[in-house]
This record gives C-alpha cells, sequence and structure tokens, in this order.
C-alpha cells in the first residue's frame, strides 16, 4: 500500500481489465451465469490491485466488489446510505447491498481471498448475528453511470436463520426488513444496483 502526497496511505483494489470483461461476455444489467464468469475474473492471471483513486476514474479496469444481499422469510434488508459512507455518489440513496473493495491487505489469495474480502467489508459494515446459508447467484455490470463504468458487482444471497443484521458503520442508516414487493413500489429511492438486483431476483 503506497502513501499518498499527505502521507494517508492509498488503498490499492482488486481489478480486471475491461477488455476481458467483455471478452468473456458483455452484458448490461443482471447475469445469472455466475459459471462463466467467476473463474477467469478471479483468477491471479488476469486481476491486479491498483491504487483505488485511479481507478475510480478510469473505466479500462472494472473493480471487483461482492454485493451481498440478506434475506430471512422472504424478507430483505434494506438501508439508507448516510453522508459518511466511502462512495459519495451513492449517498442518501437506499440500498439491499452490503459490500465493498477487495483490498491488497486481505492476505489470502485467489477465491480464498475474495471470501475473506467478503466477510471483512460485512463485518465492518454490520453485525451479522445469525447462521446463513450463502449462493452466488449473479453478476451486476451497469455502463449507464459513472459508478457502474468502473465497478462489477458479484451478488451473493444470504439466507439467515434469523433478522438479526444491525448496522456497524455510522453511514448505515434506516434499516429493517420488508417484503421485495414494498421495496419495488419505492424502486427510484434505490441506487443503481440494488434496483437491478431487486427486479431481476425479486420482480
Amino acid at each position: 500500500m503506497s502513501v499518498s502526497a499527505t502521507n494517508e496511505p492509498i488503498e490499492h483494489v482488486l481489478v480486471v481489465p475491461t477488455a476481458l470483461f467483455r471478452e468473456v461476455g458483455y452484458f448490461q444489467g443482471f447475469n445469472a451465469n455466475v459459471d462463466r464468469y467467476i473463474s477467469t475474473l478471479l483468477d491471479p492471471a488476469h486481476t491486479s490491485f491498483r491504487p483505488r483513486n485511479e481507478v475510480e476514474e478510469d473505466p479500462s479496469f472494472k473493480q471487483l466488489i461482492p454485493y451481498c444481499i440478506f434475506r430471512h422469510n422472504g424478507q430483505v434488508f434494506f438501508y439508507k446510505r448516510g453522508k459518511k459512507g466511502g462512495e459519495g455518489r451513492l449517498h442518501s440513496k437506499r440500498s439491499v447491498g452490503i459490500g465493498g473493495h477487495i483490498s491488497s491487505t486481505d492476505r489470502m489469495s485467489g477465491d480464498r481471498r475474495y471470501l475473506e474480502a467478503m466477510h471483512r467489508e460485512i463485518s465492518e459494515e454490520v453485525y451479522l448475528e445469525s447462521g446463513f446459508k450463502d449462493s452466488c447467484v449473479g453478476l451486476i455490470n451497469d455502463d449507464e453511470t459513472p459508478v457502474g463504468q468502473v465497478h462489477l458487482g458479484i451478488v451473493h444471497i444470504f439466507d439467515l436463520d434469523a433478522a438479526k443484521v444491525r448496522p456497524r458503520e455510522e453511514s448505515i442508516l434506516e434499516t429493517g426488513f420488508a417484503e421485495p414487493a414494498e421495496l419495488l413500489q419505492v424502486i427510484d429511492q434505490f441506487e443503481t444496483w440494488s434496483q437491478i438486483c431487486l427486479k431481476h431476483l425479486f420482480g
């Protein structure tokens, strides 16, 4: 991890070339064909760690982001992003996804690094106080927004034994569980990735 001019450490995040994503099979929106993408996109031969401040503005790379949806008895966890979150372009939006970047400080390699990063992000953002079964259900690509152009989401559904998810970060506000149909009624209030997930997984 390098240091900026202000002596702040610069986070290095996992990326793949956008050209590789297009080679495997470009799509806009949601794609449930997980097996087609994951083994290639997480192959260390194709991935690299680059300064986050650079790749946030560079659409020639896609940052891989685990995007975790919590579900209990058919109801989905949701929240509102406060102004203290890391991605300013998503402030004040509602969301059904918890997750974030895979960092060079995550210790494992390959698939294990990805899973370690996913669980680290969950534990940084919320208290997950329930047993669960996790399944990877699809990928999100949204090239119609500046945020989406530099990220690729890998969507997981966590089926919980109990509806026990509490915010840990100050940026996670107004949390709860609701029927997907209720969230679909106010879908315009949600960030784009959540809109895509709600429509394709629960619509």
